[in-house]
């Protein structure tokens, strides 16, 4: 089927051809007609199979039949995300699609002077990309009005969950008319997700492409048992005999992506890190390198597993396993994208024996497990407690909007991304599907 015979505008249409596509994902085959059509959606759907389009397009396509035109247009659409790198890549999508349509829109987050965005809401915009905490700095300062919002996005609702935004996320959900459309979207649907689901979505309809928590067939997934005193040694070599030229490497900690960073220098191999202690600038600079060539190896946080973008990424290393199994499927989701072959490899020591047991439990598959030669484990080491970090996607601990701002604030006005960025990061990431 073709982006036309879902009945999507001339000027949609236009823009999806412009950049190379002319075959719908499944994501996008099933969610669009049903948005065009006023549903309120639960979108479920492996990283990379265009779930971005699949609510762009029709968010774009619905406002562009009511476009206001005073200067003080009302937000009609709230399109919330966890992370800065995500509202960035979905804001540069609509710019990318949206660009023969007579709408505005821009992008709020922390972590950069929040005058130019002032600036914009002032101006006016039909459709506002935003992370919880900024929103609400902007709202506690009046500086927006989110009464009018005809459609609502929750754009990758668990993890917004696990960042602690549940409390932020139902003070906004106060502020918006109760009479709207609804779209939840989510690599994985946990208890705490149906929950919100149901008091958030009026007679959802469930759009599922893969099995909920399920991994893509398109990523080779490999267990290393090594000692976790040898683990870097063991990184290092493997990017070296293998000749890795670009790998996503993620660890637990902030502190240990700067440690390990470090170490991998001191190897001879060109490595930067990132994570939420590094300003927005510095973050957006991290990528930027990455991306092009100029280092062989980023290595990041969780903050990371959602929102990166990476052209054909081909391997993602874990060298600590994630403390929520749900964020192995996040991780490894940034290789393996439209169509293309990923690698996946984790670095497992006996600490992590219980955390790998429970990533094999949601994925419902015994990963295959190789040892290095040289870097056999030593079945005489005890296994070491792993500190866990504060549970809470519950709400046991619910971050006031002050808090929540201090997280995301301080910082410079991040650079305007470039034709070629946008080119690379938003609309040209994916074969025969729109991201």
């Amino acid at each position: 089927m073709s982006f036309e015979s879902l009945g999507l505008v001339a000027e949609l249409v236009r823009a999806v051809s412009e950049q190379g596509y002319s075959e719908p994902t499944p994501i996008q085959l099933q969610a669009i007609p049903l948005i065009l059509k006023g549903h309120d959606i639960m979108g479920g759907a492996q990283t990379g199979t265009g779930k971005t389009a699949g609510f762009t397009l029709p968010l774009l396509q619905r406002l562009s039949t009511q476009i206001q035109s005073q200067k003080q247009r009302p937000v009609r659409a709230l399109i919330l995300t966890p992370t800065r790198e995500l509202a960035a890549q979905v804001s540069e999508s609509i710019e990318v699609y949206g660009k023969y349509l007579s709408l505005k829109s821009t992008v709020i987050f922390g972590g950069v002077n929040i005058n130019p965005q002032i600036a914009a809401l002032r101006n006016g915009v039909d459709i506002l990309v935003a992370t919880p905490g900024r929103l609400l700095d902007h709202v506690e300062q009046k500086n927006i009005d989110l009464s009018k919002v005809d459609i609502l996005v929750l754009d990758e609702a668990d993890r917004m969950l696990d960042m602690g935004f549940l409390h932020a996320v139902r003070k906004i959900l106060s502020l918006l008319p109760k009479k709207r459309q609804n779209l939840l979207f989510s690599a994985t649907f946990s208890n705490d997700i149906k929950k919100l689901a149901s008091s958030l979505l009026h007679e959802p309809i469930m759009v599922e492409i893969a099995r909920c928590n399920n991994t893509s067939e398109q990523v080779e997934q490999l267990i290393h048992p090594v000692d976790r005193e040898k683990k870097q040694k063991l990184l290092s070599y493997l990017i070296n005999s293998q000749n890795w030229k670009q790998v996503l490497v993620f660890t637990r900690t902030k502190h240990g992506a700067n440690r390990l960073t470090k170490q991998l220098e001191n190897d001879g191999i060109s490595a930067v890190a990132i994570h939420g202690n590094k300003s927005q600038g510095a973050r957006t600079q991290a990528l930027s390198r990455f991306k092009e060539g100029d280092v062989h190896v980023l290595v990041a946080t969780d903050i990371a597993a959602r929102g990166l973008d990476i052209d054909q990424l081909p391997h993602v290393v874990n060298f600590e396993l994630p403390n929520v199994p749900e964020d192995y499927v996040h991780r490894i989701g940034r290789t393996g994208r439209a169509g293309h072959k990923g690698e996946a490899v984790s670095l497992v020591c006996c600490d992590e024996h219980k955390l790998l047991r429970d990533i094999e439990l949601l994925i419902r598959y015994e990963l295959p497990k190789v040892i290095i030669s040289g870097y056999e484990p030593d079945p005489s080491i005890s296994p070491q407690p792993i500190q866990k970090r504060p549970n809470v996607r519950n709400g046991n601990k619910k971050p006031s909007s002050h808090k929540i701002t201090n997280r995301y604030s301080n910082g410079n006005t991040p650079r305007k991304p470039s034709k070629q960025s946008n080119h690379k990061g938003s609309a040209h990431n994916l074969h025969k599907g729109v991201k």
